[in-house]
């Protein structure tokens, strides 16, 4: 079976320094976000990808994981 990741992913770290990753995951039509950490999965509809269809994501890794900083904003 191929490895049906693409790459777009969200990454935020906690404030232990531990890394958590939200990826958008393809099986056929349907699209998926799936953490990495924890299991948590929920179907999405957009791509290519924007800033704003990572709200999920983002509102998962902050609300489960208390992971907000942004690597990209430091």
């Amino acid at each position: 079976m191929t490895d049906n990741r693409i790459g777009t992913s969200v990454r935020r770290w906690d404030r232990h320094g531990r890394e958590h990753v939200v990826r958008v995951e393809r099986a056929g039509l349907q699209r998926t976000f799936g953490c990495g950490t924890c299991g948590w999965s929920r179907g999405t509809r957009h791509l290519p990808w924007t800033p704003t269809d990572e709200q999920p994501a983002t509102e998962h890794l902050a609300e489960a994981h208390q992971a907000t900083l942004d690597p990209a904003r430091r």
